[in-house]
């Protein structure tokens, strides 16, 4: 959390001080610089979050289909942002396996389970995370 706050403080400052000009005739963007695939993919690896493909992610809301359709209930984009966030969880407690299944268990929620997952399930949704969209961690 503090790598990802960092790195908004930072282009937030960039952005600042791109805005900040004595000459008025300069042209003011009208749109934040955009990152190139390698900052973007830098700035993700080091806020924990891993870089994933649609086909990542389709496998990763097939496994969760297989554990319990529920799980996904049908929002595969939403259940996506969870894993991607369940692999920033796994990738700060990497020796910590009762925390990223503690967090799976809460994080993946759904109409019927707003209370989250059993430790069973939340288990297998980890394993999903890890295998599907964060092998490296």
């Amino acid at each position: 959390m503090r790598t990802r706050t960092t790195a908004a403080l930072i282009t937030a400052g960039l952005l600042a001080l791109t805005a900040c000009t004595d000459d008025d005739t300069a042209a003011k963007p009208s749109a934040p610089p955009s990152l190139t695939a390698e900052q973007r993919a830098s700035a993700l690896a080091a806020a924990g979050l891993p870089q994933t493909t649609p086909e990542q992610e389709a496998a990763f809301v097939a496994a969760l289909d297989a554990i319990d359709t529920d799980i996904a209930h049908g929002k595969a984009d939403k259940a996506a942002s969870r894993g991607r966030s369940q692999c920033q969880t796994i990738h700060e407690n990497p020796d910590d396996t009762a925390k990223q299944i503690e967090f799976a268990g809460k994080r993946f929620t759904s109409p019927t389970h707003p209370e989250g997952r059993t430790p069973d399930i939340a288990k297998k949704i980890n394993s999903a995370a890890h295998e599907h969209l964060c092998p490296d961690f």
